[in-house]
């Protein structure tokens, strides 16, 4: 099969956000201007650099409380920062109650009964018992082709690791499973890691 995306593919479903996968989630903490706390899902995130440690994600759609974007954007226009929380698999349920289209005074933590504390190097809330959080300060918003496609950069300031997650030294994945975007409604966790030299090592 082959298809153009301007016309279209012809599935019950658009395979596209099922090709590039898995995909981390950003759960992205962020705090308005007016004091109002928000969480928010996003797949479309990733690390971008080592040196100064950098971070991205990608925002793709509006609601019509915030004009062209959503919750998250908003903020970090507002405050240039925010927190990228990491999603273990036991905080699947809470982390998707988090997903939904609130209204822009809804605070997420609240909603979803999760746990928040404050960050250590910016005026922002984090996700308390998540396995690490990302401080961030916003390097630039670059407004992408489409109607509210916005992707989001982020020097990293500060850094959280949960204890338990360190195991000789090492950040160790496999202590809470990390998890993981797929297609559709689907996801998956880490639960299996090798390891595989590279040929200059």
């Amino acid at each position: 099969m082959f298809y153009r995306p301007e016309n279209g593919h012809g599935l019950p479903h658009n395979p596209f956000n099922a090709i590039v996968t898995p995909r981390p989630i950003g759960w992205i903490s962020t705090r308005g201007r007016d004091g109002h706390d928000n969480l928010a899902p996003y797949s479309f995130f990733n690390a971008v650099a080592y040196v100064p440690p950098q971070v991205m994600f990608a925002s793709t759609s509006a609601k019509s409380d915030r004009g062209d974007t959503k919750d998250s954007v908003a903020h970090i226009r507002e405050t240039g920062v925010f927190c990228v929380n990491i999603v273990e698999y036991a905080m699947r349920d809470a982390m998707n109650a988090t997903s939904a289209a609130h209204d822009r005074d809804v605070d997420e933590f609240i909603h979803a009964g999760i746990e928040k504390s404050d960050c250590d190097t910016i005026a922002c809330a984090r996700v308390a018992r998540a396995p690490a959080n990302l401080e961030c300060r916003l390097t630039q918003i670059v407004q992408l082709p489409g109607a509210a496609n916005f992707a989001v950069f982020g020097e990293v300031t500060g850094i959280h690791l949960r204890d338990d997650c360190l195991i000789d030294g090492q950040f160790d994945v496999t202590t809470f499973q990390p998890l993981t975007r797929l297609g559709y409604r689907d996801y998956a966790r880490v639960e299996t890691v090798f390891s595989l030299a590279r040929p200059d090592d």
